[in-house]
C-alpha cells in the first residue's frame, strides 16, 4: 500500500514518526512536543487529519537545535545595533561645544582616546559584519526562514507537515569497485538532503521516484462515424461555439504544470529505518544494497570522433540502474569520481577512464578531387584514411578500434569497402568497421582503410 494512502485512510495505524518523500512534495508525520514547527515557511500542517493554522513568531524553545541558530542571530543583531549606537554617541561627543580655555595636553589626550575608541568600534563592526554574512549563509543553506514557524494551537495528536517540492530531496548514487578477479562490486546508496528548516526524526522513511499528485483525466468512448459527404457551407461562429472554445482554453490553463520529474528508467521505492535527518543542507548518504557480477573490461577507441582511447567495463546488472553517474574504484582506489554508464544492448557499459599510453592519429590518404575517375556515365571515387597507433608504455596493450565507411541512403550511390591493411577486421551493419589491435610495448602500427563510391556523373555527392 502506498504511503499516501496510509496518510489519508489510516492515521491511527501510523508509526510514531514517518516520512514520505515524493518528487513533488514531502509528508512528515510525528508527535509534536510543543507549538514550534521549525525555521520554515509555506508549510501546511494537519493535526489528526484536520488542518491547523501556522504563523511566524519569535518564540523558539531552547532545546531545539534550530532555535540555537535563531538565538545566535538575535544576539548578533543586538551587538550590531549596540555598535551602531555607540558610534553615533561618540560622533555627538566630538561635535559638542568646545571650552574657551584650551588645554593642549588635555585635548591631545582626549583626541587619542576618541580615535582609539572609534578604531575599536570600526574593527568590531567589521568582525560583526563578517559573522553576520556567515550566519546568513547558514540560514540560506539550512532553513527556509529566519523566523520560527509556530502552530496557532497545540496539537496533542499526530501532526502532519506537508513540504513543497525541493524542501527534502533524494537521489540515487552508484559506486563500482573493480576487484581484479573478473568481478565488479556495485554499491547503491541514497543521498538525502534536508533544507526544509525542520529537523526530521523518522522511525520509518519512504522515498518514491514518482509524484504524489498524478493528473489522469477520464476518457470516454465516442463512435467513429461514417456519413455521406456534404458540400462545404461556411458558417458563422455562434456564441455557443465561441463559449466552447473559451471553455477548452480555460480547462487547459487550469491544469497545473507538472512538477519536475527524475529521469529514472523505472519507478523505485526505498525505505529507511530510524532516520535522523536534521535540516543542515548537507547530504546524508544511506547504503541501500551491494551486489557482485562478472565483468569484462576492454580498451576501445572511435578515431572518427576523437583520438582518445578509453576503458569500458560491461556487465549484466542484477538490478535496474536508475542513474548513470558513478564513482569508479579499482581495488578500493578511486579512479574516476564522475564515470558515465549506459545500457548497451543486453549489457550495461561503464566508461571508466582514459588510457594515456596509447596515441592514435587519423589522416586522410586520398585526395578526393585528384582520385576521381569517370567510366562512361559513372564516377568512381576512391577515398580512405590511415590510422597511426602507438603504444607508449612498457606493457602490451589490446584494444578495439571502431571506425566507419560511408553508408548510402539511395540506390543511386554505391559504396564498397576496398581494403583494410595492417590489421584484421569485421565489417558490420551501417558501415561499422571493427578492428581488434594488439600492441607490444612501444610498438607502432599503421592501419589503412580504402573504400570506393560509385554514382552518376551528374549527381552531387556529399559525405
Amino acid at each position: 500500500m502506498k504511503v499516501s494512502m496510509l496518510f489519508a485512510l489510516a492515521p491511527s495505524l501510523l508509526l510514531a514518526s514517518q516520512l514520505a518523500v515524493y518528487q513533488d512534495k514531502t509528508l512528515y508525520t510525528y508527535t509534536s512536543k510543543n507549538s514550534f514547527v521549525g525555521l520554515t515557511k509555506n508549510v501546511k500542517a494537519e493535526c489528526d487529519g484536520r488542518s491547523v493554522a501556522v504563523q511566524s513568531g519569535i518564540d523558539c524553545p531552547s532545546g531545539e537545535r534550530l532555535c540555537a541558530l535563531f538565538s545566535e542571530a538575535e544576539s548578533l543583531n543586538s551587538l550590531i545595533r549596540a555598535n551602531a549606537e555607540n558610534s553615533k554617541i561618540l560622533d555627538k561627543l566630538v561635535t559638542l561645544p568646545q571650552p574657551n580655555a584650551i588645554d593642549a595636553a588635555s585635548w591631545i589626550d582626549a583626541a587619542r582616546s576618541v580615535a582609539k575608541e572609534k578604531a575599536a568600534l570600526m574593527t568590531e563592526r567589521e568582525k560583526l559584519a563578517y559573522k553576520n554574512k556567515v550566519l546568513k549563509q547558514r540560514f540560506a543553506k539550512e532553513t527556509r526562514s529566519t523566523l520560527p514557524l509556530l502552530l496557532t494551537k497545540p496539537c496533542k495528536k499526530e501532526l502532519t507537515l506537508t513540504f513543497p517540492y525541493g524542501y527534502v530531496t533524494f537521489k540515487t548514487l552508484y559506486e563500482a569497485n573493480l576487484s581484479g578477479n573478473g568481478q565488479i562490486e556495485v554499491t547503491q546508496k541514497l543521498s538525502l538532503l534536508n533544507r526544509s528548516g525542520v529537523d526530521i526524526e523518522a522511525e520509518k522513511a519512504f522515498f518514491y521516484n514518482t509524484t504524489a499528485n498524478v493528473h489522469v483525466y477520464p476518457v470516454h468512448f465516442t463512435p467513429w462515424v461514417v456519413s455521406e459527404a456534404r458540400a462545404y457551407m461556411p458558417q458563422k461562429r455562434t456564441l455557443a461555439a465561441n463559449d466552447a472554445v473559451m471553455e477548452e482554453k480555460v480547462m487547459l490553463a487550469s491544469v497545473p504544470a507538472p512538477a519536475p520529474k527524475a529521469t529514472y528508467l523505472q519507478s523505485r521505492e526505498y525505505a529507511v529505518s530510524n532516520l535522523h535527518l536534521p535540516s543542515t543542507g548537507e547530504a546524508k548518504e544511506v547504503p541501500v544494497m551491494m551486489w557482485k557480477v562478472p565483468v569484462n573490461c576492454a580498451l576501445e577507441s572511435y578515431p572518427y570522433r576523437r583520438a582518445g582511447v578509453f576503458e569500458v567495463c560491461r556487465f549484466t546488472p542484477k538490478f535496474q540502474i536508475e542513474q548513470h553517474r558513478w564513482k569508479f574504484f579499482e581495488k578500493g582506489k578511486l579512479v574516476n569520481e564522475s564515470a558515465v554508464g549506459e545500457y548497451d544492448g543486453n549489457f550495461y557499459a561503464l566508461y571508466t577512464k582514459l588510457d594515456q599510453d596509447i596515441r592514435i592519429e587519423r589522416k586522410p590518404i586520398v585526395e578526393k578531387e585528384r582520385e576521381s575517375g569517370i567510366f562512361g556515365s559513372t564516377v568512381k571515387k576512391k577515398d580512405g584514411f590511415r590510422l597511426e597507433v602507438l603504444n607508449k608504455s612498457d606493457k602490451a596493450k589490446k584494444l578495439r578500434i571502431v571506425e566507419r565507411i560511408p553508408v548510402s541512403t539511395t540506390d543511386k550511390i554505391k559504396v564498397k569497402l576496398l581494403s583494410v591493411k595492417g590489421v584484421e577486421y569485421a565489417l558490420k551493419k551501417e558501415g561499422k568497421v571493427v578492428m581488434p589491435v594488439t600492441l607490444k610495448p612501444h610498438e607502432k602500427k599503421e592501419i589503412e582503410v580504402l573504400f570506393e563510391l560509385s554514382y552518376d556523373k551528374d549527381l552531387k555527392v556529399t559525405y
